[in-house]
């Protein structure tokens, strides 16, 4: 059974491309938003609402998934990315086949402003040749422009030209201020079923997921309202009405299955809020990138290794040319299995970053994903059981894991 926590708290070898994780043991999440269009019918049925989020007065309906689909409905889009024939077939970044001769491919996002700018993920639109949008229970379709993308951290932002009246923007939250067990609602159109709402809580907080060009996303809500292919893109929407995350992957349960399990992903509306502004006035998002691959040590895994500490990061590998090359960290040497893995042991272990004692890569990943190119951080290592330091000069992430690993 695939579950997104064996991913993110393996003990060890994941990789870190400057806020990359590639996890070498575990399944990585399927996408919540890319369903081509093929006829199926599906029931989708909404769980209620866990817990009380307000007091209403006499006369006034308690039913509070109601008010906020009633509130919030308007302002979400229903996309539909018409995606090219391509001569090859090839797996999707989450395991998905992509059809030969192209197709329509459905997902969700929500007005921003009253300028017609649409939030979605990027994987909902990367590839497309035309862009068509619906705004809440409205029939007519509008052209968008893709504003900007940034396939880092799976966000994209649209344009479309549509009358005022049409445009109802939501009022953005504050994910930092989430909790677990906070009731929460989703809107959009799984497997192309729109306007439809789910409810539930948040399941956990700060957790990692990929994106799909195999960098990391941090500080990612976990959600148990159901949220189903096509979902990708659409709110997550707190008791207030707010928006507090884009609803993006879900985890399965294996045998084949991609329907909802109980457990979904959004991207903090924060991290949403911090790029925004340069899909708008650059169309990209440049991220920190550190240029190492590496893993959380635990108790368990020092005593196996004969390290010197029992917690901090173990550096496989270091990215030739890249900026940890570049300021002397040195990855491993010596090939070996454990549990049925093949690893580089013998690199330098990283036990502070910028004077912060570090337990493990999501800490590690969580900094880097937090600079800037240009930044500097200096690393604590222990190399041939002396502690050394290494300052780095960030720089600018590759466009994918595979240019970074290729050096480019």
């Amino acid at each position: 059974m695939s579950t997104k926590k064996s991913v993110f708290r393996n003990p060890f070898f994941s990789a870190l491309f400057g806020g990359a994780i590639v996890a070498v043991f575990g399944l990585i999440a399927i996408s919540a938003g890319l369903v081509k269009s093929d006829g199926g019918s599906t029931t989708t049925t909404a769980a209620p609402m866990t817990a009380p989020v307000s007091s209403k007065s006499d006369g006034e309906s308690t039913n509070v998934v109601n008010q906020i689909y009633k509130a919030d409905g308007n302002g979400v889009a229903f996309i539909e990315s018409q995606i090219p024939a391509t001569e090859t077939s090839t797996p999707s970044p989450f395991g998905e086949p992509e059809s030969e001769g192209g197709g329509t491919a459905t997902g969700s996002g929500f007005v921003i402003d009253g300028e017609g700018h649409i939030l979605t993920n990027n994987h909902v639109i990367e590839g497309a040749s035309k862009i068509e949008v619906k705004l809440g229970s409205s029939d007519t379709q509008y052209t968008a422009e893709v504003v900007g993308a940034d396939p880092a951290s799976d966000l994209a932002l649209l344009k479309v030209d549509a009358p005022a009246s049409e445009l109802h923007p939501l009022t953005l939250g504050d994910s930092a201020q989430m909790e677990v067990g906070d009731p929460v609602v989703a809107i959009g159109n799984p497997f192309g079923l729109d306007r439809t709402v789910t409810s539930g809580i948040v399941s956990a907080l700060q957790r990692q997921i990929q994106a799909p060009n195999g960098f990391s996303i941090s500080n990612v809500i976990q959600t148990d309202a159901a949220i189903n292919p096509g979902n990708s893109g659409g709110p997550l929407i707190n008791s207030e009405g707010e928006v507090i995350g884009i609803n993006s992957q879900i985890e399965t349960g294996g045998s084949g299955s991609s329907g909802n399990v109980g457990i979904g992903f959004a991207i903090p509306i924060n991290t949403a809020r911090a790029e925004i502004h340069q899909l708008e006035t650059k169309g990209e998002v440049e991220h920190a990138y550190l240029g190492i691959e590496g893993g959380t040590i635990t108790p368990s895994l020092a005593k196996a290794l004969n390290l010197p500490v029992s917690e901090g990061v173990i550096v496989q590998s270091v990215v030739k040319g890249g900026p940890a090359d570049k300021a002397g960290v040195e990855g491993g040497n010596t090939s070996a299995t454990i549990e049925g893995a093949q690893v580089s042991l013998g690199g330098d272990v990283i036990t502070e970053v910028n004077g912060k004692k570090v337990a493990g890569m999501d800490e590690v990943v969580n900094i880097i994903n937090a600079a800037e190119p240009g930044e500097e951080v200096e690393l604590t290592i222990l190399r041939d059981g002396q502690t050394k330091h290494a300052t780095v000069t960030l720089g600018k992430r590759p466009a994918s894991i595979e240019e970074a690993t290729s050096g480019g």
